[in-house]
């Protein structure tokens, strides 16, 4: 058995992985990646490759080192298709947008921490997290091509994505970390890569459609005009749907991409949750899609993905230095996730479990009535504002769904709500137990007004 040491230990050599590894290393302090996948396939990560949010990035990876990967930055609004009200939705998009191509950019994000002095050791299969009596995380036990390896670090930081092994190896019972989590709050998502001749029309603009059952999406996300993303996701608690044969049914249908190549596909898992109360516990922190910082409607967890590893390892740098890396110690963490966009996460969830109690037919047709500039409010800010003006024109509009937009109207209010509740997140794990209890009202408040069943 060989046994190595360092001071940080990170699992995963994604977009959180490697943005923690290149801060850690930055400050000086010994880190490693660890990766199952060999080097030549690591950083190849099922995704639906577009970025919001593409002119920011931590400096310890710049942007100036990643774009070359951006194909397509001309994209600046969404396309949601309604075929049952034959509407076609324009939905703007604030900010920077990019499509990228998702292999090039994990190459480069693993260069650029690398560059910094992170290590990497690929082809490493994680098996278990080692653990003190007092419950600190103080390293990993794994293996590579046949030998057991153990690593002994300060601090673990669990990078390893949706639904990761460390989490149920590790005892988090006694600590702030959040466990309250099941396959139900994951989706099960597949992606193609696709090649046509001929330009398509919608070249500026990120495609969605809804499949024929709620739980389900499409999506069409042009990498270039000739060269686009495509796929489709359920929600695991749901009947899983034939991903490859739907996903191809859909195209099929398509004039504009018949004769289409298939130049790379994947499958993930990925959140439509909201990120977790509390990401850390003694010696351990969880970041990007393995403590849930994804958009929990639209799936995008690039950039937040990004941030929480830098700002993770800037809290592994100052607790290491602190000689104490116990929870208290790290929480300044979870209050910057929380501060930058794990409140307004949360509240985007709110949509998903309303989405769960009300017919499908009925949900699109409000859909279709709305405005898209509405749409893409809700979609990223979390809130959406509703004046007498547009609460007539959708009553109007969607006559024989009132009950209904009534209860949207009043779910948004209780998710502005909710929003509101995370802007007093506490500044350490004394305040944590009353807020969570305050934020669990609000919640059955929301169970109740939506019909839907309990998520949480």
């Amino acid at each position: 058995m060989t046994t190595f040491e360092y001071d940080v230990v990170i699992v995963g050599a994604g977009t959180a992985g490697c943005y923690a590894g290149a801060t850690i290393a930055e400050a000086g302090y010994d880190v490693v990646i660890v990766d199952r996948k060999d080097e030549e396939e690591a950083g190849h990560i099922a995704c639906g490759d577009a970025l919001k949010g593409a002119n920011k990035f931590p400096e310890s990876i710049p942007k100036s080192h990643i774009e070359d990967s951006f194909t397509n930055t001309d994209v600046d609004h969404g396309q949601f298709e309604i075929p049952q009200e034959d509407v076609v939705l324009d939905i703007p998009v604030p900010g920077e947008l990019a499509v990228i191509d998702r292999w090039d950019y994990g190459r480069r994000i693993i260069d650029g921490a690398d560059r910094a002095g992170a290590e990497f050791h690929y082809d490493t299969i994680v098996q278990d997290v080692v653990q003190e009596d007092d419950g600190r995380v103080t390293g990993l036990k794994a293996r590579k091509q046949g030998e057991s390896l153990t690593y002994e670090a300060e601090i673990v930081l669990d990078g390893a994505g949706a639904l990761s092994i460390l989490q149920d190896k590790a005892d988090l019972e006694d600590a702030t970390f959040d466990t309250n989590v099941n396959y139900s709050q994951f989706a099960s998502a597949y992606r193609e890569v696709i090649e046509v001749e001929e330009p398509v029309e919608w070249s500026d603009a990120l495609v969605f459609k809804p499949t024929k059952r709620a739980a389900g999406y499409l999506w069409y996300f042009p990498r270039t005009p000739t060269e686009i993303n495509v796929g489709l996701g359920f929600q695991m608690n749901e009947e899983p749907m034939k991903l490859v044969q739907d996903l191809r049914e859909d195209i099929s249908q398509r004039p504009e991409l018949q004769g289409a190549t298939v130049k790379d596909k994947l499958g993930a898992a990925l959140p439509t949750r909201r990120p977790y109360d509390s990401a850390v516990a003694p010696g351990y922190m969880a970041i990007g899609d393995a403590a849930a910082h994804v958009n929990p409607i639209s799936g995008g967890g690039i950039a937040g993905a990004a941030y929480a590893g830098q700002y993770a390892g800037e809290q592994a740098v100052e607790a290491i230095e602190d000689g104490d890396v116990g929870e208290e110690n790290l929480w300044r963490y979870n209050e910057r996730v929380m501060d930058h966009y794990g409140g307004r996460y949360a509240a985007l969830d709110i949509y998903n479990i309303f989405s769960t109690a009300y017919d499908l037919d009925d949900l699109l047709a409000l859909l279709g009535a709305l405005p898209g500039d509405s749409i893409s409010e809700a979609l990223y800010s979390g809130s959406a504002n509703v004046g007498l003006g547009l609460k007539l024109k959708v009553a109007y509009e969607t006559f024989g769904h009132w009950g209904t937009l009534k209860n949207l109207y009043d779910t948004k209010k209780l998710a502005d709500r909710l929003l509101e509740h995370y802007e007093s997140y506490p500044s350490s794990p004394d305040g944590f137990p009353e807020w969570r209890r305050q934020r669990d009202r609000i919640m059955d408040d929301i169970y109740a007004e939506t019909g839907a069943e309990p998520k949480y």
